[in-house]
């Protein structure tokens, strides 16, 4: 990244975020997509000072993509509206955009009821 030209406060807010543990981090991406209606396409990586726990932790998560929507639209976007707790043109823009992850960094137990939550209500799901 030294080619980037960032601002002053870019950069302030950069090295704020090189701190931060990865459940912090994880926590910030989530919060910046729904505050954007963004999504990120790959899960955080936090350079140094992640504790061995927190790495161990990312090993196990999954991100849950909604692969097709399959012909029961309107039942995926009220699940993916349960599952996100984004509003109803959030969660409508989402289902229209597949493929595209609905969450990441998910334990894997939350990641397989998701999928299941999805799938029933007539969507493909991917955990990656």
């Amino acid at each position: 990244m030294s080619d980037i030209k960032l601002s002053q406060t870019a950069q302030e807010i950069l090295d704020r975020v090189e701190k931060l543990t990865l459940i912090e981090a994880t926590d910030l991406v989530k919060a910046l997509e729904e505050k954007f209606g963004v999504s990120a396409a790959a899960p955080v990586m936090v350079a140094g000072g992640a504790a061995t726990a927190d790495a161990a932790d990312a090993k196990s998560t999954f991100d849950v993509e909604l692969t097709s929507v399959g012909d029961s639209k309107i039942n995926v976007i009220k699940v993916v509206k349960e599952i996100t707790g984004l509003g109803l043109k959030e969660a409508k823009d989402l289902v229209d955009g597949a493929p595209k992850i609905v969450k990441t960094g998910v334990k894997k137990e939350e990641a397989e009821e998701m999928k299941t939550k999805i799938q029933a209500a007539g969507a493909v799901v991917t955990l990656k």
